[in-house]
């Protein structure tokens, strides 16, 4: 029986995704239950998430993960969806060039 091997995150870069329009990064406060975190984002404000139906299997989720959040369009202030979770890797170069200053992480 074959094993499948899972890559590993080596802590280089080739490519991290940055907030584009209305999105906005975050940090893992706590977990809820039933699929819900408590996200504090970059704007100060901390939100309700989800994450949505079609990532849901793909992204497992820890309290200090740093995630990519999209607010609600109603209730924006306190709801979101989680869209991308970063890597270590991601998550310094991150830091290196400044989008994290804002969480104070």
């Amino acid at each position: 029986m074959a094993y499948y091997k899972r890559p590993q995150d080596t802590g280089e870069v080739t490519r991290a995704r940055v907030p584009k329009d209305g999105e906005v990064l975050g940090i893992i406060e706590s977990k809820l239950g039933f699929g819900r975190t408590n996200v504090v984002c970059s704007d100060k404000k901390i939100r309700v998430c989800a994450v949505p139906g079609k990532y849901k299997r793909r992204i497992w989720l820890h309290i200090g993960d740093i995630v990519l959040v999209t607010p609600w369009e109603f209730g924006g202030d306190k709801k979101g969806h989680i869209i991308y979770k970063y890597r270590k890797g991601q998550v310094n170069w991150l830091k290196t060039n400044k989008y994290l200053d804002e969480l104070d992480v």
